[in-house]
């Protein structure tokens, strides 16, 4: 146990180089963080740990997540499906009575003759409705488990989009997660006025292209225009493209007019062409988030797949465009139903409140180790301190956030660290008061306590397995340093510590040991 070959001290050794020198930029002020940043080459450690929410200050928004909205869709459009492939069918089904109920809709058959025909027509459109029929009245409705299952991906999805959409702002490591079953907690560090953030999470940013309907079919919806405020304008309900098939939207200029610039898809490219051909002279609407901002002319077919947004825009509202729609659109709209702001100066006595804990922790237990253990607590306090480093390289290197109870949990493993140190060292103590020799003491010492050490650690780490797995937030932030700061402490005293005690015992060589 106090011998090793030399691949296992050049590791041993480089682990703790590579600890220090990736812990190093966190303990340094941001000029010279700057300044070694530009005389270091690129591949030179330079990434810090992030600070959270409540370390550095910034904003908490909770949203609510509409999701009845994309079940009234959902049921809408299967709806007017169902209505379009009765019709198809041959011999046409059709329909005496038909209408939206809660959680679904229902048709009533002139001819009772085809229920069976129509009730496997609406069955194939959608499986996860429940379809049923009584007397020729045939009804479709979503169970529990569907909604559930729809309302599910609706909170997915919108979490996915309002992570594009703040990354596209340039926040730096926002916390994204949910809450409960419809809603999303946002955490925004660094942001004191999450106004712009809330405004780009305010809108869906549904795109739509539909032509302008002048005779006013039972097909036709009526939509607010943007360019004359307080007056609407007839489309037709059909969708000619939808904001999907869009690939790439950047903000731009024409006739000096700002103007967002987008490109579509191979499909969307056919289909565009296709429609701008057959209806060349007549105009079309653009219409985001149920208003028409620009309502064209054809003038003929646009088979680039490349088109522009003109409208009344301002510089900042085209690039607040472009970015909603390479983001994509929500689902459904989201409602800030909480939100708190944490000052910069709250975050930083929380910082430094913590780095006191954190320094008289560290102090404490070095000169109790130090006082108790002579030479050897000397080596357990160097050990500690490359444990601290290590802890800070990795969090730095993975690019954590670290949060009040994230140094917590720092703290609780720098007494971890050293407990590993005095299983072992009381042991070797116990050894030579039993007549062994000072290397038969050691070697015993370390091969005594290792199955108590592993076994302490180990139930450690499941239980912050436990609290990563089930917890959120803060929580989980607490588990990942608690982690962490589990292996670290292993590393540095099962290997690191006894390193130095057989370099030790191999230099000096010595007959007696005082500890």
């Amino acid at each position: 146990m106090v011998y090793f070959s030399r691949w296992k001290i050049f590791l041993i050794v480089a682990v703790c180089v590579w600890g220090v020198l990736y812990a190093a930029p966190n303990f340094v002020n941001e000029n010279t963080r700057q300044t070694l940043s530009e005389a270091l080459p690129s591949w030179a450690p330079s990434k810090t740990v992030n600070l959270g929410l409540d370390l550095q200050g910034g904003s908490h928004l909770l949203l609510d997540v509409d999701v009845d909205v994309v079940v009234n869709e959902q049921i809408d459009g299967l709806f007017d499906e169902a209505k379009k492939e009765l019709r198809r069918a041959r011999p046409t089904i059709r329909l005496k009575r038909k209408a939206t109920m809660a959680n679904g809709f229902y048709v009533e058959l002139y001819d009772v003759a085809q229920a069976d025909a129509a009730r496997k027509i609406i069955r194939d459109l959608d499986d996860r409705a429940q379809v049923s029929e009584n007397n020729g009245r045939i009804e479709a409705v979503f169970d529990d488990a569907a909604l559930q299952a729809i309302k599910s991906q609706t909170v997915e999805q919108s979490i996915e989009i309002v992570r594009r959409r703040v990354d596209e702002t340039g926040t730096s490591e926002p916390v994204i997660q949910r809450q409960g079953d419809e809603r999303i907690v946002l955490q925004l560090p660094g942001l004191d006025d999450p106004q712009r953030v809330k405004d780009l999470l305010g809108q869906t940013a549904k795109l739509t292209f539909h032509l302008v309907d002048f005779d006013g079919g039972i097909d036709t919806i009526s939509l607010p225009n943007r360019d004359t405020p307080g007056s609407k304008m007839a489309v037709k309900r059909q969708k000619i493209l939808t904001g999907d098939m869009l690939t790439n939207a950047q903000p731009a200029f024409q006739d000096g007019q700002p103007v967002v610039s987008f490109r579509l898809n191979t499909i969307g490219a056919k289909k565009f062409c296709t429609v701008t051909r057959e209806n060349s002279g007549k105009p079309f609407a653009i219409v985001l988030d149920g208003e028409i901002v620009s309502a064209p002319r054809i003038n003929g077919p646009i088979c680039g797949g490349s088109a522009i947004i003109t409208g009344n825009f301002t510089v900042q509202e085209t690039n607040d465009t472009s970015l909603l729609l390479r983001a994509g659109a929500l689902p459904a709209p989201l409602k800030v139903v909480e939100e708190r702001t944490v000052g910069p100066s709250l975050g930083k006595d929380s910082v430094r409140a913590g780095a006191i804990a954190g320094g008289l922790a560290l102090a404490f237990i070095l000169i109790y180790m130090i006082a108790s253990y002579g030479l050897f607590g000397c080596f357990a306090a160097f050990a500690l301190v490359i444990n601290m480093a290590l802890i800070f390289a990795i969090l730095s290197w993975l690019q954590a956030t670290l949060t009040l109870p994230g140094i917590g949990g720092i703290i609780l493993t720098i007494g971890m660290a050293v407990d590993a140190n005095v299983l072992i060292f009381e042991r070797i103590r116990e050894e030579v008061r039993s007549g062994r020799s000072l290397v038969s003491a050691i070697d015993s010492g370390y091969k005594q306590a290792m199955s108590t050490i592993v076994d302490a650690n180990m139930t450690t780490l499941i239980a912050a397995l436990f609290l990563y797995s089930f917890g959120s937030g803060p929580v989980r932030g607490f588990a990942v340093t608690l982690t962490i700061g589990i292996l670290t402490s292993l590393f540095s005293a099962i290997m690191l510590t006894r390193l130095i005690v057989a370099t030790w015992l191999k230099k000096k060589k010595p007959t007696s040991l005082k500890i």
